[in-house]
């Protein structure tokens, strides 16, 4: 039944019945609490009093100022009393939830307080005026029930004051409640909130949660029989979750995504307390991959922004502990930097140095960043792709004052401007770095102004200098990224729009155009395909013992100048075999890339590869004849469609992939007179080359001009008449 205004102002009796009403009401979000986020940790008995106190000092940082004329409720100028710092992760988030929970509904609380006639409190100053307004949201969403709170925590006085006050007038709040919500013509208190904010909301609980794995401390094979002795499931998507089930991420190979109502249980398994897992934000994940995609073997990362820490050891994980570097910017105090390094000591991650400066104070010539070959740039951002803003602002340790914009559902017009004047600032200074090779730029926003608009500007700005190769936008190369998720507006922008699955973002990738008259060496092909993960562990540095037992049987036949190149080419065919497996986690269309500029370079850089037929071999029945089955050397399309479980590779499969140049024993010439008698042998000895040059033509030489290939001793004419063909 609908309720009608005239009943709730005409008697007390009335207005008593109303608040019955409001029993079955829930202000928050309108679902049921079985239908809630596991990370909705509000009780319905309350929270301790210092979480109410920390809530009202962030509260009182963030909360909406009204201009002058329209001002009705004071919150005063003097700070309220501060406890210490956040006891514990658990205690700062509930700090965080109900002032930001406060903060939707501000305009809400405060036209119940000043309708129930309760406003202004004469007993309780301005200054305290935001704890009322915490502690108020509270009490109607513990439908104006009293809290129980058996916490042994000190009581803190002004706390008790303003809970005794409120629950005094609860019956007049609860008539002002209802009838605001009448006023709004609201099924739900929650569809007084704009409509962004309300589809937040449904997102935020319905986020699944992702987590990668440190592939320093387990595998992942290790990892699924972990969670299969825990009772998980794996299944193939999101979309087949069914209670204690898992899958894996359709871009990042080491990324396990979980559903977000047994996050509390995931938190206390083994795998996330000895940080074998770690959950993180997906658009984290998908930047850190990025970058990993642009490095070679020994490159350096430069971090511009300290961020989240999590983020930083995910990209230590991906690269070598050994010989390569994750430097980070912004560590201002020594105790962050001490905390920092045990946690990272813990996880293994032994790559990562810490850098007091900000980014934007770096030094592009500085020689600490000569191997830094990739900036990593999550620059400050409006943030309104996330759907759980809570954990992107104690995640990434961004600014409160974020959380202002993010009720709303919108920014304002000045600080969007300003955010997209200090991100092109830093990403025009990360083009300034002479030895960078590549920058990925990445938010958290759905506004072109953060995202489009600032590439734009900055490819258009020239900040690389007249004398360094321009910087182009390069496609995504996630693994496994799909053509629909590439922007319309843009060409090669990836975007994610804010999902049920996923929270928005924005990734634009950043590369210098190659010089035309650089080449591209064989191993550099190979060293960025080991750093893509598609090597699967080879060591480019040390040939493998199979390599050394072919490099020793063709050790007669070879020269030793061919023996790097031996190996190099092996294992470009070894790697393109391996890609072939049916089984392989990276997509067909990833490795037929890889392929086709594998294939692309090796023509470039050396033409003479592959081996052509002759135009016009020389005729000459008196030299002997060379065999018409030569082997010749695979073409790429082949060495793709050949599969790998072959036992023993045929002969043909072992040809280098390397201009050779063979030179025959000498030939004795006999001459032969049309009566058919043998005359004498001639004195000069010819030699007959065959080199595998781009025309792959024969060539006769004379002694003088083959000495220097060869040393052979003169046959005596005796030996010849017994040794017709001395080579066999």
């Amino acid at each position: 039944m609908p309720i009608l205004r005239s009943n709730l102002i005409s008697s007390n009796d009335d207005i008593a019945s109303e608040t019955s009403s409001l029993q079955e009401m829930t202000f928050s979000n309108g679902v049921a609490p079985a239908e809630k986020s596991s990370t909705n940790l509000t009780v319905k008995n309350g929270y301790r009093d210092s979480i109410y106190l920390n809530a009202a000092n962030i509260f009182q940082g963030i909360h909406n100022e009204k201009p002058q004329d329209k001002i009705l409720v004071k919150y005063g100028d003097g700070p309220l009393p501060v406890l210490p710092d956040f006891k514990d992760e658990q205690f700062q988030r509930l700090s965080y939830e109900l002032a930001f929970s406060a903060l939707k509904y501000q305009d809400v609380l405060e036209n119940i307080l000043l309708d129930s006639g309760i406003y202004p409190i004469q007993s309780i100053p301005d200054d305290l005026t935001s704890l009322v307004v915490v502690m108020l949201y509270d009490l109607q969403d513990r439908k104006f029930e009293p809290r129980f709170n058996t916490d042994d925590e000190e009581p803190i006085v002004e706390v008790q004051e303003i809970e005794n006050y409120l629950y005094s007038f609860k019956t007049k709040l609860a008539a002002a409640l209802a009838r605001c919500r009448i006023k709004h013509d609201a099924l739900s208190i929650e569809h007084i909130l704009p409509e962004t904010i309300r589809r937040q909301e449904q997102r935020a609980s319905a986020l699944p949660l992702y987590a990668w794995v440190n592939t320093l401390k387990i595998s992942l094979e290790e990892v699924h029989n972990s969670l299969q002795k825990e009772g998980f499931s794996r299944v193939e998507s999101v979309s087949d979750f069914d209670g204690y089930s898992y899958c894996l991420d359709t871009h990042c190979e080491d990324v396990l995504i979980f559903p977000s109502i047994f996050k509390e249980q995931l938190l206390t398994l083994e795998l996330f307390t000895n940080y074998k897992l770690s959950l993180q934000d997906h658009s984290r994940n998908l930047a850190v991959h990025s970058v990993k995609a642009l490095l070679n073997m020994d490159d350096d990362v430069l971090v511009a922004h300290m961020g989240s820490w999590l983020t930083l050891a995910h990209m230590s994980v991906l690269m070598n502990q050994d010989t390569s570097k994750v430097f980070v910017c912004g560590v201002k105090s020594v105790a962050k930097e001490t905390e920092l390094k045990d946690l990272f000591a813990k996880m293994e991650c032994k790559n990562i140095e810490m850098l007091r400066e900000d980014f934007t104070n770096l030094e592009p010539t500085d020689h600490r960043f000569q191997k830094a070959k990739v900036i990593l740039l999550l620059p400050r951002c409006s943030g309104l792709g996330v759907s759980n803003p809570i954990e992107f602002i104690l995640k990434e340790h961004e600014d409160a004052e974020l959380l202002r914009d993010l009720s709303q559902g919108s920014v304002a017009e000045d600080k969007l401007s300003s955010l997209a004047q200090q991100q092109l600032k830093e990403l025009t200074c990360a083009m300034q770095f002479s030895k960078v090779q590549g920058i990925v730029y990445g938010t958290c926003s759905v506004y072109p102004e953060e995202n489009e608009v600032v590439v734009k500007n900055a490819l258009a700005s020239g900040a690389e200098g007249p004398k360094a190769q321009p910087y182009k936008l390069c496609p995504p190369v996630l693994p496994l990224c799909c053509k629909s998720e590439i922007s319309a507006s843009a060409t090669n922008l990836f975007t994610l729009e804010p999902s049920d699955v996923s929270n928005g973002c924005f990734i634009a990738i950043l590369a210098r155009e190659r010089d035309p008259s650089e080449s591209v060496s064989v191993k550099d092909v190979l060293a960025r395909a080991a750093a893509k993960g598609l090597l699967e562990g080879i060591d480019l540095a040390k040939p493998s013992k199979r390599e050394e037992k072919k490099k020793k049987k063709q050790k007669v036949t070879q020269p030793k100048t061919a023996t790097k190149e031996a190996v190099i080419q092996s294992r470009i065919q070894e790697f393109l075999d391996r890609e072939t497996k049916p089984n392989n986690s990276v997509s067909d269309s990833a490795v037929s890339t890889v392929i086709a500029s594998t294939s692309q370079t090796l023509k470039q850089t050396n033409s003479s590869i592959h081996l052509k037929k002759t135009n016009k071999p020389l005729s000459n029945s008196s030299l002997p004849v060379m065999p018409k089955n030569i082997p010749t050397v695979p073409s790429f399309q082949k060495v793709f469609e050949r599969q790998r479980n072959i036992k023993k590779p045929k002969a043909e499969d072992k040809m280098i992939l390397k201009p050779v140049e063979i030179v025959l024993p000498p030939v004795m010439m006999p001459y032969f007179n049309p009566q058919g008698n043998r005359s004498q042998i001639s004195a000069n000895h010819y030699y007959y080359r065959w080199v595998g040059t781009k025309g792959g033509t024969y060539d006769l030489l004379s002694p003088s001009s083959s000495k220097k290939l060869i040393k052979s001793k003169e046959t005596s004419s005796s030996s010849t008449t017994k040794h017709p063909r001395p080579w066999l």
